[in-house]
């Protein structure tokens, strides 16, 4: 620890008598300055054993004692050394009554101690704590290595806590808690979870102190927590919390930094190792979709664990911002690296991770061209991590936002059916069309269940399909506005019926030769058959898709 009041005082060579502020000697020193100004306060930074002759004071006059005694307590000054036998032969009672008024330890410095000899006595005492703070924490870096290597996160955590004698926890990208030692501290690490996302919206490395003296935010316990963001990307990818009930020492300070440094060697993987890791999930998702299930599980071993044995889901999901991104895919649950930014599909691709991670489940995720292609186990958490983002972003649309086009930032999920490895292709299919529905409807996430489980009309909800539409069926409108018949409301009665001659008149109100003679006129005027089945495919989708006149 470093020098106190009481070690000079119990210092054999130095020879000190306390003659005030007995009760506070316990104060650490940081520094002894010698001063004969009538007022060294300017020149103070507080924690100072300030060492006087009283050449320049009138310490015999109770009034001047008193002032200048109670600016020495407001600067912070923990205790002040008179020298007797200088020029006082004793310390004057109007400085020791004034310093036990202010309550400012006074000390007697006999005149066979130089100021010089105090000096050394403070600056040993403060090199000899600094190098028991640097060989402690040298010691629990080494400690904290053993506990990383033999035990991982959980076990550095552990051997953290027990080095700043409080709690240690881990988050990770998304603020929710992945590790606490010991196991009691889960509670108060959750309640910092708000902080932690706070933490993570600043430029890396970031730290901030929470809770403690002087803040009320989290005053439910007394403790003052600090947050170190981790990782080596501008946006954090996890964070440290190590809470205490005081503010920690150099030692202490040594082995956070360490913890550090530890734990963001553990989270990030290396480049090289990322890119081999991204190959990989490359290779074994061509593999399935290549219908080649077996060679995958090969060559990803329990890579995965058990998601390639089925069901799982596929889901394809696109943006206009990919075409600028550097991949962010990750390789399994465990994390890699990577900063997912401003780029719809990275926070996609870190929702899924981070659900999946929490869960216990393997993922499989892969940026492939201008999209992310996710495979997860089918009702796990990436699913569901992945379809609540959509639907957050969906319901924070504004009203009058265009529902469709070409939004450079917009993300669109299209959802597989549940399926296996053998069926993967088909799965994959089938997020794609699901994709391309959602793109044409505007929305930001659609499942091919609830495609394949619908009518086929709102899938032609779509501007191309309307034109052309309007397009097959103008000259028909522009022969009914001139009222001479009415060609569009006989075809979609006619088509209604299958071509039924006499159930089609009668919806009308019309003779069947009537309908007969209409159907001839809208041959006439489009020039095609209504005989070609195609025709009547097209004539009957346009009338669909259009509201009637």
């Amino acid at each position: 620890m470093p020098p106190t009041l009481a070690s000079l005082v119990h210092h054999s060579a130095l020879k000190l008598t306390v003659r005030a502020g007995e009760d506070r000697l316990d104060v650490p020193v940081r520094w002894a300055h010698v001063s004969e100004l009538a007022d060294p306060v300017p020149y103070m930074e507080g924690g100072e054993l300030l060492l006087i002759t009283a050449l320049k004071l009138d310490a015999e006059d109770p009034e001047a004692m008193h002032r200048y005694v109670k600016r020495l307590a407001g600067a912070g000054v923990v205790g002040l050394g008179f020298a007797v036998g200088v020029n006082y032969d004793d310390v004057p009672e109007a400085l020791v009554d004034a310093a036990r008024q202010e309550g400012l330890p006074l000390l007697e410095v006999p005149r066979r101690t130089p100021f010089l000899a105090i000096s050394k006595a403070v600056s040993a005492a403060i090199a000899a704590d600094q190098y028991r703070a640097v060989t402690a924490g040298f010691a629990a870096q080494r400690e904290l290595t053993r506990r990383t290597l033999t035990d991982g996160p959980e076990g550095l955590l552990a051997a953290l806590a027990a080095q700043v004698d409080g709690w240690a926890a881990l988050y990770d990208a998304s603020g929710a808690v992945v590790a606490t030692a010991p196991e009691w501290a889960g509670r108060r690490a959750a309640r910092l979870t708000a902080d932690v996302q706070r933490l993570r919206e600043r430029p890396a490395p970031a730290s901030s102190v929470v809770g403690g003296a002087g803040n009320t935010e989290h005053s439910e316990n007394a403790d003052r927590v600090e947050l170190h963001s981790l990782g080596t990307s501008r946006r954090p990818r996890s964070a440290l919390a190590v809470g205490t009930a005081a503010a920690l020492g150099t030692a202490e300070r040594y082995a956070v930094h360490s913890a550090i440094a530890l734990l963001t060697l553990t989270t990030e993987r290396s480049r090289s190792l990322h890119e081999a890791g991204l190959r990989i999930d490359a290779a074994v998702l061509r593999m399935l979709l290549a219908g080649e299930p077996d060679h995958a599980r090969t060559v990803a071993g329990d890579l995965y664990g058990g998601l390639l044995d089925a069901p799982f889901r596929m889901i394809v999901a696109e943006s206009g911002a990919a075409r600028n991104r550097t991949s962010t895919a990750t390789h399994t649950a465990a994390g890699t690296g990577g900063d997912p930014g401003g780029d719809p599909l990275g926070v996609l691709a870190e929702a899924a991770e981070s659900a999946a991670a929490r869960a216990g489940e393997a993922v499989l995720i892969v940026p492939d061209g201008e999209r992310l292609v996710v495979l997860a186990t089918d009702g796990g958490a990436a699913v569901a991590a992945c379809v609540e983002h959509a639907s957050a972003l969906e319901a924070a649309r504004p009203a009058a936002e265009p529902r469709a086009g070409g939004d450079e930032e917009s993300l669109v999920v299209g959802l597989s059916a549940p399926s296996g490895p053998i069926a993967a292709a088909t799965a994959y299919k089938q997020a794609q069309q699901a994709l391309s529905v959602a793109r044409r409807r505007g929305r930001v996430c659609v499942e091919h269940e609830h495609v394949a489980a619908g009518s086929v009309l709102p899938l032609l909800a779509d501007d191309a399909v309307r034109a052309f539409a309007d397009g097959l069926l103008r000259a028909l409108r522009d022969h009914d506005a001139t009222g001479r018949g009415d060609l569009v409301a006989s075809l979609r009665a006619w088509l209604s019926r299958h071509g039924q001659w006499d159930a089609a008149a009668a919806d009308l109100g019309v003779h069947r030769h009537t309908l007969r003679y209409r159907m001839r006129r809208v041959e006439e005027i489009l020039g095609r058959s209504l005989d070609d089945p195609d025709v009547r495919m097209e004539l009957w989708l346009a009338l669909k898709t259009t509201a009637p006149e």
